[in-house]
């Protein structure tokens, strides 16, 4: 049958799944959004572009399932380059639509004309740019296939004005998605990773973000039982097993690592790797991470093997296939325990190396604003996390017990994130609380996607840590010397007044100087976002010039945090 390009394109979208966009509709894709009007996807129509993808990516992070992120052409669609980097860097499939002038001026310089597919090309799996109708159908289904297969990623699809209004001969019933292939190990690589399990004294097991892509946090818990293995965790993978379980040995890094993750990943002689990418933040130092200790590394994408350094052993596989995998062949292996007095230990080390967060002053410590957010809010409830002092703070101090309810960005680390992304949890979990804790400067990033929680009246709880500085940037110049640039003391003396900003916004809004102040305050946010459907923000006034423990080498952190 005769149809347009626009409603083709819709009527594929719906096909292989698309149930939610996060769009700003514009002359140059109107066409498209014409056939959106009755198609069964609910839009949310935000703020700014960069908001868009964000918010595409925070949904399919918290519901995994893709979601459509559209605007039009020129400035609109490369508003959109920051949010398809920061789903690209952290594996997050993400439908990017954008308009076009048209396709015969497109080598004249019209208005709102940029070539978005070569702007795009490295931080998306793949740009077209669609210049004639017949190529749709096959552009569309090779876009839902490269979103799933391997590593997930977003991509990107430009259609030129006349392009969208021009026919096809297109049946939607004759439409068939493309099956994505199984990548299982193989399975004499698994047996030698038993063998090298089975020789080893002290192995500690990494779990990665792609074990929560994969959906196996479970089977690598249950292995690490088998094993009696500690599990120590990527940024990405925070929350994958229960903070309390026998096992977990927190996080590993320079940064939003932690002093237990640290100590047992030192002490041990072998490494398995599952679904993570070895990033500079986590290793740290190479020389120290890598020595005394062999590493088995296990990943879907072949260029990761290999990439930072050369593993003993690589594995090409789906996370939870291999894991699968190692387990059957633990078991026919006969494989015992190989350390359970080490892991004995791990419960009572977790307590004695734990960072310190009860302090009592005012103005707050930062490290009281994570224990009083732990305290406040139940497993169930989603957090994202941007960038800054305050997202270091987070990965060190926050306690997560379930695995999906932390989404950092991580390998981008995007100010601006946190706001859109929280947004896109809450339009996929309503029933949840969707909380971001962000710096006063990041705060100004996508800040304005408030108005939009509120509008569709999808709360979503912001608090605020207030330091009046760049703290991140101002830790750095120290580094070399001086400080310059950072200081914004206006954040907190009234000049700049966060409070009035999420009344304007749509929000429940107040100003917290105390622990004492901020607990009451939390309990205040679960019940007014639940009661009024309006979002909450709380600017909690924080120590200025605190910074955070970091360092260059996993075996020298440095704690810049007070004993009292």
């Amino acid at each position: 049958m005769k149809m347009t390009v626009a409603q083709a394109i819709v009527e594929i979208m719906c096909k292989e799944g698309i149930h939610t966009a996060f769009g700003i509709p514009g002359a140059a894709i109107n066409p498209v959004y014409k056939y959106m009007e009755n198609a069964p996807i609910e839009h949310f129509t935000m703020r700014h572009e960069e908001a868009c993808v964000h918010a595409a990516d925070g949904y399919q992070r918290a519901k995994n399932e893709i979601a459509l992120a559209i605007c039009s052409a020129g400035p609109g669609a490369t508003n959109f380059v920051t949010g398809l980097y920061t789903a690209f860097i952290d594996s997050m499939p993400v439908l990017c639509v954008v308009g076009q002038a048209n396709a015969n001026q497109l080598k004249q310089e019209p208005f709102q004309c940029v070539d978005m597919p070569d702007i795009v090309k490295t931080v998306t799996k793949k740009a077209w740019s669609v210049l004639k109708a017949e190529d749709i159908v096959d552009v569309m289904k090779e876009a839902f296939y490269l979103m799933r297969e391997g590593r997930p990623g977003p991509v990107l699809v430009e259609l030129p004005l006349d392009v969208q209004k021009a026919e096809l001969d297109f049946d939607i019933d004759s439409y068939v998605p493309m099956e994505i292939p199984v990548v299982a190990p193989d399975m004499d690589k698994i047996k030698e990773a038993v063998q090298m399990v089975k020789a080893s004294k002290a192995p500690v097991i990494i779990m990665g973000g792609g074990c929560f892509i994969s959906h196996c946090t479970d089977e690598v818990v249950k292995l690490a039982e088998m094993l009696q293995a500690p599990v120590v965790t990527t940024y990405q993978a925070k929350g994958g097993i229960p903070e309390d379980h026998p096992l977990n040995a927190g996080h590993v890094g320079i940064q939003v690592g932690q002093p237990i993750g640290n100590k047992i990943f030192l002490d041990s002689d072998l490494v398995i790797g599952i679904g993570n990418r070895f990033s500079d933040r986590h290793t740290g130092d190479l020389a120290t991470y890598c020595k005394d200790r062999k590493f088995i590394h296990i990943n879907i994408e072949p260029s990761q093997i290999g990439m930072v350094f050369e593993p003993e052993l690589g594995i090409v596989s789906d996370a939870k296939l291999a894991t699968e995998a190692l387990i059957a062949e633990v078991k026919a292996a006969g494989v015992q325990p190989i350390n359970p007095a080490r892991a004995a230990e791990i419960s009572k080390l977790r307590e004695e190396l734990a960072r310190k967060t009860d302090y009592d002053c005012s103005p707050i410590m930062p490290h009281r604003v994570f224990q009083e957010v732990n305290e406040a809010f139940d497993d169930e409830t989603y957090y994202t996390v941007g960038c800054g002092i305050t997202q270091i703070w987070s990965g060190q101090l926050q306690k997560i017990n379930k695995a999906g309810k932390y989404l950092p960005s991580g390998g981008a680390g995007t100010l601006g994130y946190e706001v859109p992304a929280a947004f896109g949890v809450k339009v996929a979990h309503p029933e949840c609380n969707s909380v971001t804790v962000v710096g006063d400067f990041g705060l100004t990033f996508m800040g304005e996607e408030i108005a939009v929680a509120s509008a569709f009246k999808k709360p979503i709880i912001v608090v605020v840590v207030n330091n009046a500085y760049l703290g991140l940037i101002r830790q750095n110049q120290k580094g070399y010397g001086f400080e310059y640039a950072v200081e914004m003391p206006y954040n907190q003396d009234g000049t700049i007044d966060y409070v009035k900003l999420g009344e304007a916004y749509g929000c429940v809004a107040e100003r917290v100087f105390s622990p004492e102040e901020l607990t009451a305050a939390l309990v205040r946010a679960k019940a007014s976002t639940e009661a009024s459907g309006r979002c909450y923000l709380i600017d909690a006034i924080c120590v200025k010039t605190q910074l955070c423990d970091m360092g260059g080498s996993i075996a020298a952190v440095k704690s810049w945090a007070p004993e009292a």
